[in-house]
């Protein structure tokens, strides 16, 4: 990913994608070319359709046909991992800020049910009701009430039960996990996390210590109870771009 400082500001006031927040200047649309370049992506062009296909021996989800799951970071080494038998795990969320899941929310849970079952692998699904907490006019019981209700729509996806393991922030953050989270935060200067997420002065501290929470699920140490003596396990994290910042 490029600097922030040497980011272009023209750039930045063409559209904002992050986390939070996804405009384009004047109602326009997003530049998914730009965010590529932005993100440090790169395309998911044929070969590596065909090469899950390849791996997988089974046909590639339509979602990958047509490009709808479109670029990727480092999916290329999780692949060279697997085909010399090394697992990994899977690791996608919800923020629960309404009592159903649509459309557009259940697409990355179909698509993540597709690579459980052709890889065969773990998969943990973060709740972030602390999130929504922090951002929605939410009180913490209400948001812990909607995460119990997304987690229903999530559970009728037909994740395999044996391989599955969901979570609510407010219930399970502590211990491994929270050891993570503070040495994520470490390494992040303040002005850094304004850079890459836009906060500002009049947002509360709360938001700007939050990425910790998200990005820390990608390390298998944060999961003893799943993960104990496999902290180089790597970890493939199906989410949509606005998404990326939170891992780079």
């Amino acid at each position: 990913m490029e600097k922030v400082e040497d980011q272009n500001p023209q750039q930045e006031e063409d559209q904002v994608v992050n986390p939070w927040e996804v405009s384009a200047k004047d109602g326009g649309k997003i530049d998914y070319d730009k965010l590529i370049d932005k993100f440090g992506c790169q395309r998911l062009d044929q070969s590596f359709v065909d090469r899950v296909q390849r791996l997988t021996s089974r046909p590639p989800h339509v979602f990958l046909r047509r490009g709808v799951f479109f670029a990727h970071r480092d999916f290329n080494d999780i692949l060279d991992a697997y085909e010399r038998g090394q697992k990994f795990y899977l690791y996608t969320g919800r923020g629960p800020s309404s009592e159903a899941l649509h459309l557009g929310h259940l697409i990355p849970f179909m698509f993540t049910k597709y690579l459980q079952d052709a890889f065969k692998v773990p998969l943990v699904i973060q709740l972030t009701d602390d999130e929504k907490c922090m951002w929605k006019n939410l009180s913490v019981e209400e948001s812990q009430r909607l995460a119990r209700e997304n987690a229903k729509d999530i559970i009728a996806c037909g994740f395999d039960i044996s391989k599955t393991f969901i979570f609510s922030d407010f219930d399970y953050v502590g211990g491994a996990f929270y050891k993570n989270m503070v040495k994520v935060a470490k390494c992040v200067t303040y002005n850094k996390v304004v850079g890459i997420f836009g906060f500002t002065g009049e947002d509360h501290i709360g938001k700007v210590s939050f990425p910790p929470v998200q990005a820390v699920p990608s390390f298998p140490s944060s999961f003893p109870h799943l993960f104990s003596g496999k902290d180089d396990l790597r970890c493939l994290i199906p989410c949509a771009i606005d998404q990326v910042q939170c891992f780079v």
